[in-house]
This record gives structure tokens, C-alpha cells and sequence, in this order.
């Protein structure tokens, strides 16, 4: 197996939450992966990876040191072995283990490299990513009164209805698709789901809402709790905060006009909603 230095101890830093496309850094490890390409491991990066436990967002495209990144994935290590994705036993936080951006290449590097990532490429993601927790914060208002009890609520005080239906969210670039699953656990939780029947009510509430916010013109950034990989993270937008490890832009007047469509699935014993957000 290729290996090169030793396992940090000590998180990636992240420079994407400040909007970095550009890095210096320094290789601290380079190992080889079952299927024979390498994982580098850096001090730093600008470079946006894939999250393993909730992999809304795509890793970004571009270069080190020259070369393309094939991938890059969040990664974990104990200082003794390296565990990437799915393979991480911890969470993150768990004390004696780095959390670290695993940039995928076919080629060896090695000290300092140049980390340059696809400006419009992130651009287009950070805008996917922002409509879609606009998206998420004008369904929740639209189905406001379709609960019987009460519930956790967002940012903007609804019921969360995005955090406790949400199967799955994948960003693309300047919007989104969320899946929900209305079954009979959020029916316990209080959901009535008669309130989904007419489906064009809801997507005309949700638009109305959603344009009523990016009329507000609101400036949008990131505040975090530290500056490794896992440090919380969070979307600040107007006086909405929502725990958030993507990118986005700086402000909702980057995003243009967006449109929710709707598109329900009647399925064995539940609903299935999906949500699409993308420019008009």
C-alpha cells in the first residue's frame, strides 16, 4: 500500500465556509485506496467534500497540485487507520479522532500543493443550496396549519415539517429536490395529511411565501464555531440560522427568481412528496 507521512491529529481546516476557491497546503498524508486511486490528506483546504452522514451537497470539482480531484469525501482517523465515508465508526467530535477532507487523485503529490476549485461550478452548488433551505422554510409556512399538535418548528418558527418528513435532499446547481415521506409516523407526530389533497394549494402558498422572501434582499453567511472540518457550522440569512455545513451565496438577489414545483406519489400506506426548486 502507497502511504506517505503520518495520520493528523488534528481536523482539516476549511476555508469554504469563507467562500475560498484557492488554497495552499500542505500534504500531511497520501495512502492508497482499494481501487488504487490515493487519498491525500491536507492541512487546509478550499475544497468542498461530500459529507457522509447527510451527503446533500456534492463535493466540488478542481485541481491539486495540477491534477484533477477525483472526489473528495469527509473522512476520520484514530491516528492509526484511516476510515473514509460510511466506514467511520464515530461521530464527529468523538475525543481522539481527526475529522479530515479526503481529496481522491490518481497520482501521487506531495509538500506543497495548490488546491483550485471550479469557481462557477461552487457558485452554481452555493445557490442550489441556498434556494433549497429558502425552499424548505416556504413549505414548512405553506403547511403551517396542517398540524394537530404540536412539533419542533424552524427557523422561523412553522413546524419543521422539512426536518421530520425529509428523506432525502440532493443539491444541484441554482436549486434542488427534496423527498418527503408522509407515513404514519408523522401522522402520530400530528400531521394531517388531508392537508396535501390539493397539491396546487400548497405549491401556490409555498411560491407566495418563497417570493416574499427573496424580496427581502436579505445577506446571507456562515457563522461557525471553529474553523475544522468538524466544527459547527451554520446558514445565517435575515434573522433565519439553520445548522448548515455547504455553500452557499452572499446574498438571496444572487439566487434570481425561483420557483417550487410539487409532485405527490400515493404509495403503500404513505405519501411520498417531492420538491423541486430551480430558477425561472
Amino acid at each position: 500500500m502507497y502511504r506517505c507521512r503520518m495520520l493528523p491529529s488534528t481536523d482539516t481546516v476549511v476555508t469554504y465556509p469563507d467562500g475560498d476557491t484557492h488554497s495552499l497546503s500542505t500534504v500531511l498524508h497520501t495512502e492508497a485506496l482499494p481501487d488504487g486511486r490515493l487519498a491525500v490528506l491536507l492541512d487546509r483546504t478550499a475544497f468542498h467534500p461530500v459529507d457522509h452522514t447527510w451527503p446533500d451537497q456534492g463535493a466540488d470539482r478542481g485541481t491539486l497540485g495540477g491534477q484533477p480531484i477525483v472526489d473528495a469525501i469527509v473522512g476520520a482517523t484514530d491516528g492509526a487507520q484511516l476510515f473514509v465515508g460510511r466506514d467511520i465508526p464515530v461521530r464527529k467530535g468523538e475525543p481522539g479522532w481527526a475529522f479530515v477532507v479526503v481529496h481522491i487523485v490518481e497520482t501521487p503529490v506531495s509538500g506543497t500543493v495548490e488546491v483550485v476549485v471550479d469557481d462557477g461550478y461552487r457558485r452554481a452548488l452555493s445557490a442550489g443550496h441556498t434556494a433549497c433551505h429558502l425552499a424548505s422554510l416556504a413549505l414548512n409556512h405553506a403547511l403551517a396549519g396542517a398540524w394537530s399538535k404540536e412539533v419542533m418548528v424552524d427557523a422561523a418558527g412553522s413546524p419543521n415539517f422539512d426536518a421530520l418528513a425529509i428523506e432525502t435532499s440532493t443539491i444541484l446547481p441554482d436549486g434542488s429536490v427534496d423527498v418527503y415521506r408522509i407515513g404514519k409516523s408523522l401522522r402520530k407526530k400530528g400531521f394531517v395529511a388531508t392537508a396535501l389533497d390539493d397539491r396546487d394549494a400548497v405549491e401556490s402558498a409555498a411560491n407566495a411565501r418563497l417570493s416574499e422572501l427573496l424580496a427581502t434582499h436579505a445577506a446571507v453567511s456562515i457563522e461557525r464555531d471553529g474553523h475544522g472540518l468538524a466544527d459547527r457550522r451554520f446558514w445565517v440569512c435575515g434573522d433565519y440560522r439553520i445548522p448548515c455545513g455547504g455553500t452557499h451565496v452572499s446574498s438571496v438577489d444572487d439566487l434570481g427568481a425561483l420557483a417550487i414545483r410539487l409532485e405527490r406519489t400515493d404509495l403503500e400506506g404513505a405519501v411520498e412528496l417531492v420538491m423541486t426548486t430551480s430558477r425561472r
